[in-house]
């Protein structure tokens, strides 16, 4: 039996924020962005627009595309890193709105690997009988753990001017807060018994030796995890060691590629397409080159969207099966990297 995506479907907030908007915030221009990221745009959602809000968006585009309700879903897994709550995760909150049956949830966070290792979850579970249909999401909402204080109208195209204290503070961050937008994807997953398509096998990792490479304070081991002294100071802004985390994913994403093909018994250059978790545009050309692939196997749509984290590959899948660039028979490989670190890739029949 083999584990067939039938669905797909996005949630992308309405709020296009080009690189232009925020040099209005912080000292950056559309040239340095570009240059370090490839990020043009990007998408914020509304205040009060969370991540599990835009997975319901992305889940009723997958249930329809699949041809399928709420009534036809067996268990829901929904990976984030930014939850609406810090507890519970998004999972009862996406069943309880949608309408779904008292079917199990399943809360992961792998961050920008958490729809990658989704994937094998929704497999494993298959795989084991226990579950017929699985609807995946992978959605985050960034912007919240941006340090833009009152810069915010401005983004949104409501007007004002930051002060100069603000756009200093503002500034320090712009290495990492230029790169992320808001969005989410999702998948509806189904075991069949028939035929060549599906999910093949994956190969995942873990090393949490170097996590404060990429990571965010705060938590159950300080009292109070949060305290008003850090949000002041910008302590609870995500951090990031952009050279070793770049190091690391061009590097052990190559690795993980070939590991699997391995596994699956095939070369590299037998991937009709491979799906890059879209942290970077440096890192998705490096790969490309690391791996030997051409260009045309490995679309990116980055620079419409920053990093949405776990709904990087979701999306990009999605607008690859719309524009038939993923077409059927073709052999798909999904890497991506990120906190903890994790990383792997899998491999899909389209």
């Amino acid at each position: 039996m083999r584990s067939v995506i039938t669905g797909t479907g996005i949630g992308i907030p309405k709020n296009v924020v080009t690189n232009d908007v925020l040099s209005k915030i912080m000292d950056t221009t559309d040239e340095w962005i570009r240059t370090r990221s490839g990020v043009v745009e990007r998408r914020y959602a509304d205040e009060g627009e969370g991540s599990a809000e835009l997975g319901m968006i992305a889940a009723r585009q997958a249930l329809a595309a699949a041809e399928k309700t709420t009534a036809d879903i067996d268990a829901v897994i929904f990976a984030t890193m930014t939850p609406d709550f810090y507890f519970p995760g998004n999972g009862p909150v996406l069943q309880a709105k949608m309408g779904f049956g008292e079917i199990p949830t399943f809360d992961i966070r792998q961050q920008c690997s958490g729809f990658l290792y989704g994937l094998d979850l929704a497999d494993s579970l298959i795989q084991s009988r226990k579950y017929h249909r699985l609807l995946l999401v992978g959605a985050d909402v960034h912007t919240p753990l941006m340090p833009w204080q009152k810069g915010w109208q401005i983004t949104l195209g409501e007007g004002r001017e930051v002060t100069p204290e603000e756009y200093e503070f503002n500034t320090r961050y712009r290495d990492r807060t230029v790169l992320f937008g808001d969005g989410a994807g999702a998948v509806v997953i189904e075991g069949q018994e028939d035929g060549d398509r599906g999910f093949i096998t994956s190969r995942l990792f873990t090393n949490g030796s170097n996590m404060e490479a990429l990571y965010m304070k705060g938590g159950s081991r300080q009292r109070p995890w949060i305290t008003p002294g850090q949000i002041e100071s910008g302590d609870l802004i995500p951090y990031m060691e952009g050279r070793e985390v770049f190091k690391a994913a061009v590097s052990r994403m190559p690795e993980a590629v070939r590991a699997v093909c391995k596994a699956a018994g095939i070369n590299v250059e037998d991937i009709d397409v491979l799906l890059i978790h879209q942290a970077n545009l440096r890192i998705v050309e490096a790969v490309t080159k690391q791996l030997a692939l051409p260009p045309e196997k490995v679309p990116h749509n980055i620079e419409r969207y920053g990093n949405t984290t776990s709904g990087t590959l979701p999306i990009l899948f999605h607008e690859c099966i719309e524009d038939d660039v993923i077409r059927p028979g073709m052999l798909v490989c999904f890497t991506a990297l990120g906190s903890g670190l994790h990383w792997g890739a899998a491999l899909y029949r389209a």
